[in-house]
């Protein structure tokens, strides 16, 4: 492999070569065309040449520093059973200007990762791909009650479903429940065919979607059969107390003031409750009614027990392009 030097930032120059003692995770490690070390260059200013098992990194010192543990922590994935592409070499990047995570604790008491935080599920680890997911992540472990706000794209609901998935199959909770509002963007429920549920379904297609990424779907849908996971619109939650519970509310700014303070007060024994939602995203009609996500953070925001979690564009991990576009439009004031 050699290509073109890419240039690199002022500063001292500095060359170091890494070697890696299995030679056959080097495939995975450099992608197809080699296209994570060209990510590599294209994100760090650094310039990379490989022969064999050894890795040669060009640049100033900081940067080829950073490419070193960046290559490492990616080596050490794949050793660990994860798959390496382009969209993780963004994550490793990211990550690695945090510092270790050392002291989280797994729900079976033991230390996660080597050092860091991940979730596990019956088909995947999913490990914080920006330092706000870290974040979260730790919230998740440490609060009964999180508060996950900010653009779409940033992993909030998915990490809260892995999260609630892991600590169901572990025995820590009951029950998995998973609640949105039915509200529209643009569009009338009245209008869709069929039934109350075959009308709702749609709404909460997101939450179904992230169920099967973590569990094999014969387990999903066992499960939903019951009762041990239940999908439903918010307004199924009223009159009751979820105990024993991982409850999981998707697209909270769409909700009244006077639904959230029904779905906060459901709160039972031994449960934990995530909220997910985006401020600049109210697909409430105009003037009908005020969210009762932005109620409820400014009220809650500092009480006990309550951990508020805020991702930005730049913890957008879907294309790049979708961080652009969020960019673009708090840029201009939001989307009301």
């Amino acid at each position: 492999m050699s290509r073109k030097p890419v240039p690199a930032q002022a500063g001292e120059r500095s060359r170091v070569e890494v070697t890696f003692d299995k030679p056959q995770a080097l495939v995975q490690l450099f992608g197809q065309y080699d296209q994570n070390l060209v990510a590599l260059e294209n994100r760090l200013g650094v310039y990379i040449t490989a022969r064999g098992n050894r890795v040669g990194l060009e640049g100033t010192a900081e940067q080829v520093a950073l490419a070193r543990d960046v290559l490492h922590d990616l080596y050490g994935r794949i050793g660990r059973g994860e798959v390496v592409d382009t969209g993780l070499v963004d994550a490793a990047i990211a990550m690695a200007h945090e510092p270790v995570l050392d002291g989280i604790v797994s729900l079976e008491g033991q230390r996660v990762g080597n050092g860091g935080i991940s979730i596990r599920t019956r088909k995947k680890t999913i490990v914080p791909r920006t330092p706000a997911q870290a974040h979260y992540m730790r919230e998740l472990v440490s609060n009964d009650m999180i508060f996950a706000l900010g653009p779409a794209g940033t992993g909030k609901t998915y990490v809260a479903v892995a999260q609630a998935v892991a600590q169901l199959i572990t025995g820590s909770v009951q029950r998995l429940i998973l609640s949105r509002p039915a509200v529209e963007a643009g569009e009338r429920l009245g209008f869709l065919p069929g039934d109350m549920k075959e009308k709702v379904d749609p709404y909460l297609r997101p939450l179904y979607d992230a169920l099967y990424d973590c569990l094999p779907a014969e387990q999903v849908e066992r499960r939903i059969a019951s009762g041990e996971i239940e999908v439903a619109p918010i307004a199924f939650m009223r009159g009751r107390t979820l105990a024993d519970a991982f409850v999981i509310l998707d697209e909270a700014q769409n909700t009244t003031v006077a639904q959230m303070k029904m779905f906060l007060t459901r709160f039972g024994q031994n449960s934990r409750m995530v909220i997910c939602g985006d401020p600049n995203q109210v697909d409430i009609p105009g003037g009908v009614a005020a969210s009762g996500l932005a109620d409820a953070v400014r009220r809650l925001e500092g009480v006990e027990g309550i951990a508020m979690s805020r991702f930005t564009a730049a913890d957008v991990v879907r294309h790049p392009i979708v961080g652009r576009i969020v960019e673009a439009y708090e840029g201009v004031g939001g989307t009301g």
